[in-house]
Formats: C-alpha cells, structure tokens, sequence
C-alpha cells in the first residue's frame, strides 16, 4: 500500500476541513489517554494558520489526503526557547490517519522534512511531546533525538519534552 504514497506540498485548493478532521483522528487514541494536543480539538482556522506558518506537506493515497506533517524554520516568536535559537527548525502538525499508522507513512513524511531541513541549513530539527507518550519519545529517539527542555504550552493539559536532533 505505501508504494502508492505520494508526499506533495499542502496546496491552497486541498481542504482545510478534511485536514482538520485528519488530525483529530490521528491524535484521538492520545486524547483518549488523557492527552489534549492541539491537533486532537484545534479547529479550522487554526490548522489553516499552522499551515501558513510553516512548510505544510501531505501524503497522497488513491488522490487522498492520508497524513501530513509541517516544517517550521526558526521561530523568534515561539515560547519554546530552543525554537528561538538560530538554525533550530521545528515540526508539527504530524499525524497520519488511525488505519494507517505503523505502516512507515510518518516515517518517510519525517525523512522528508529532514531532508528539506538540511537544504534549508538548519542546524538542528527539533519537535515537542508530551512528556508522558513514550511511545512516542521511543520513536522519536530511534531517529536520532535527545531530550533538550521541558516546555508548557497554553494549549495542552500535559507538560511536553522538547526534543532535537543534530543536522550537521
């Protein structure tokens, strides 16, 4: 099935209600263990300026939308010091739908961004969870990333690991 995968840029025509509800089911099994990440509740208008904000992509099954993921460069604004720091590139908006996760969709979304990260001369790619998923800070540490903050954002009800991978 992941043969037919196609990762594309998000389009302005691709619908910003389709993507919202993708990321509510992505992150429905987090939410239903006690995890309020923002792409489990946030709504159009804020999937639409996470977008805006950042490099979005998506992958492609059978001409529809079945994960996405967004490349953010450095952030002077973000509340997340490590953001801030020159050369630091961040994702999120990272989910793939429920049905087909574990089949390497969100790995090759992942190879992806960090490849573009590296032409666009980050030094580090960095990301955030919650502290609790260790699933996913498993995951993410197989890939290469260590732990550098903890950081509360507004939005969560959980305290989240801010986690970077070297680029150089």
């Amino acid at each position: 099935m992941e043969e037919d995968l196609r990762i594309r840029p998000w389009a302005d025509t691709d619908s910003v209600a389709a993507l919202t509800d993708l990321l509510h089911a992505a992150y429905a099994d987090l939410l239903a263990n006690g995890f309020r990440y923002s792409g489990s509740y946030q709504n159009e208008t804020t999937t639409l300026a996470r977008l805006q904000h950042g490099i979005p992509f998506v992958a492609e099954q059978a001409d529809e939308i079945v994960a996405t993921i967004t490349l953010y460069q450095t952030s002077l604004t973000s509340h997340a010091e490590w953001y801030r720091q020159p050369g630091v590139f961040h994702f999120g908006q990272f989910g793939v739908r429920p049905d087909l996760q574990g089949q390497g969709i969100g790995s090759r979304l992942y190879a992806h961004i960090e490849a573009l990260a590296r032409k666009l001369g980050a030094d580090e790619l960095a990301l955030d969870t919650a502290e609790g998923a260790a699933h996913l800070r498993r995951w993410y540490e197989r890939l290469g990333f260590r732990f550098v903050q903890f950081q509360q954002w507004p939005s969560t009800n959980y305290r989240s690991v801010v986690l970077s991978k070297s680029l150089s």
